[in-house]
């Protein structure tokens, strides 16, 4: 289980409500968000008083981080798991600087999150000089109102009760994203001349997830019962096993094809021949192939459906389905709802009750035969190159973790792009927790803390395969995993360099006519190599490597394994060849310089 720090000297029993920060604590424990993740500051030194004092670190529970960016990492990763909010302090305009690239992550990846911001007085009278001058802004919110669903910044105790109650009910409701509340130095520390009243939270619960209306449900049904080749496009839906099954027994009542996507997390088995292409980060050959055949497209919530149409160059003769509600979160400022799709019947619902609703249809007769579908499909492989001397193959790295695993229930917190598609095996939904969902660098170590958070006692092993430049951006979030005894699996797939730059570099200079050599120039990570092994160890974990080949890597997994049987969190450097990468040609490499 989660180590918790202890008080030193335990609240037996909770104290009077006497300072508005206690006020605060108390909603916060009625709220179900069983853990804050936080970097400590002064701005909200009033709250953390009460969070230990008052409360007894208990209900929320302190998550210590080491960086806000991390902090809003591990509430991303934990609601990957759970799909429901944490908790999250940030130090005053400071702290939210460092935090915003997490935020923008979340937000991209609709993860829900009630994040507590703070600002020195807003009283200019009570400021300290200098410092909570140059820590306080007038609209502090303002750095991140594109990317956050709501904010607030309460002008007394009990607007912030309430403030905390709606931002709590916001970021559950759909479509989900992190909420923002600012809170005042000033009315933290206030004495309080009573005891404030706390709402009666079971009247303020998030609202049910929009339904479809019986007549998008019945011409839906229609729709795919009537198509020769229907396909449905799966994205942002339910993580729950019910969920899972519903969609499974929909997608085989009416014999369509599924389609799955590596940006969202595990939704549907990949090896079920209902899903004759593998999922990917970008919409793979088989994939285009089997959109284009398609004559009936469902999505439930697909991420970017237009760009993947588009890509796929669907004709105009096929009926698009759209069921989402992800347009209540579209703004001018970020362009994250993509290019604009034909979509032939829109449903602004909920994808998973729509699937209630047609499930319910299906079952009341036998399934429907398909004549020549799904299509036979040839489905992409790793690439096959010269193996590197002292570099592994991806190919070979994920089998090899494949076989470690085995007998193991494991989650994968993260997956690398070039990552070998044979060993996409994913047949429950916490087999595969996605990407960042902003691709924002450096989020990996943070996301995989989270998820170690959310699984603790679980029985299965959070395991993160994570690039070099995305561990050493943020390698100290994994400090928390070793502080709080979160058992943990982090292996770097260490290519030595900003790859997928060093490949856009390459493209530029085949454009241009100029040398695809120097490609490498302000991209290498090298000369010296970051020992990422070493930089582990000094944060508490057990690291290993750099390990170069096969029987390398099976020795080191075997030992981390181990720690992790312990209750430890592990890491290995993996030095992985970059041939074959996705979106680079086979024969590139980045051994040598060019």
């Amino acid at each position: 289980m989660v180590k918790i720090e202890k008080l030193t000297v335990p609240v037996s029993e909770r104290p009077d409500m006497e300072w508005g920060s206690d006020a605060i604590a108390e909603v916060l424990s009625r709220l179900d968000l069983p853990f804050i993740s936080l970097t400590p500051g002064a701005s909200y030194r009033g709250v953390h008083d009460s969070l230990v004092n008052y409360l007894g670190n208990s209900n929320p529970e302190m998550i210590l981080c080491l960086h806000e960016e991390s902090a809003v990492a591990v509430a991303q990763g934990y609601a990957k798991v759970t799909g429901k909010p944490m908790a999250v302090a940030l130090h005053s305009n400071v702290g939210l600087m460092h935090a915003t690239m997490a935020i923008f992550n979340a937000y991209c990846d609709r993860m829900p999150m009630v994040i507590l911001g703070a600002t020195g007085p807003l009283d200019a009278i009570e400021r300290r000089p200098w410092i909570d001058w140059i820590h306080t802004a007038i609209d502090q919110a303002a750095l991140i109102r594109n990317y956050i669903k709501w904010d607030d910044q309460p002008g007394s105790v009990s607007a912030a009760v309430e403030a905390i109650v709606r931002a709590n009910q916001v970021t559950r409701s759909y479509p989900s994203a992190p909420t923002y509340i600012c809170l005042d130095a000033g009315i933290q520390e206030q004495r309080l001349s009573e005891p404030v009243k706390i709402p009666d939270i079971a009247r303020h619960i998030a609202p049910a997830s929009p339904s479809p209306s019986p007549q998008a449900v019945d011409e839906t049904w229609r729709l795919l019962k009537e198509a020769k080749k229907p396909l449905i496009l799966i994205g942002r839906v339910s993580r729950s096993r019910r969920s899972w099954d519903e969609r499974v027994a929909l997608a085989e009542s009416l014999g369509a094809c599924v389609l799955t996507d590596l940006k969202i997390g595990a939704v549907f088995p990949t090896k079920h021949p209902l899903q004759p292409a593998w999922p990917g980060a970008r919409i793979t050959a088989a994939g285009r192939s089997l959109i284009h055949q398609a004559d009936v497209i469902l999505s439930l919530d697909w991420v970017d459906l237009g760009g993947t149409l588009q890509t796929a160059d669907s004709g105009d003769t096929q009926v698009v389905i759209s069921c989402t509600n992800d347009q209540a979160l579209h703004n001018g400022w970020s362009k994250d709802h993509y290019v604009l799709p034909k979509v032939d019947l829109a449903i602004c619902a909920d994808p998973n009750a729509l699937v209630e609703e047609l499930l319910l249809k299906a079952q009341q007769g036998a399934p429907i035969p398909r004549a020549d579908w799904p299509p036979t499909l040839e489905k992409e492989g790793s690439t096959s190159s010269p193996h590197d001397s002292d570099q592994l193959q991806m190919s070979e790295l994920a089998a090899a973790m494949q076989n470690a695993f085995t007998g193991r229930k494991i989650t994968w917190t993260g997956l690398p792009l070039g990552w070998s598609n044979e060993e996409l095996n994913f047949g429950d939904p916490l087999d595969y927790l996605g990407r960042d969902g902003g691709g924002g660098l450096g989020a990996g170590p943070g996301i995989a803390v989270g998820a170690a958070l959310a699984l603790a006692g679980t029985g299965r092993i959070p395991v993160a395969v994570i690039g070099d430049g995305d561990y050493l951006m943020s390698s100290s979030a994994l400090w928390t995993a070793a502080h709080h005894k979160l058992p943990l699996l982090v292996v770097v797939a260490n290519n030595r360099a900003y790859y997928n730059d060093e490949v856009h570099q390459q493209r530029v200079a085949i454009t241009r006519g100029r040398p695809v050599e120097n490609r490498w120039v302000g991209q290498h990570l090298r000369d010296p190599d970051p020992d990422l092994a070493t930089i582990a160890k000094g944060h508490g974990l057990k690291g290993f490597g750099p390990v170069r080949s096969t029987v390398e890597l099976e020795k080191a997994l075997a030992e981390a394994l181990a720690e992790i049987d312990a209750g430890n969190a592990a890491l290995i450097d993996s030095w992985v060849s970059p041939r074959g990468y996705q979106g680079a040609p086979a024969e590139m490499s980045n051994q040598g310089r060019g």
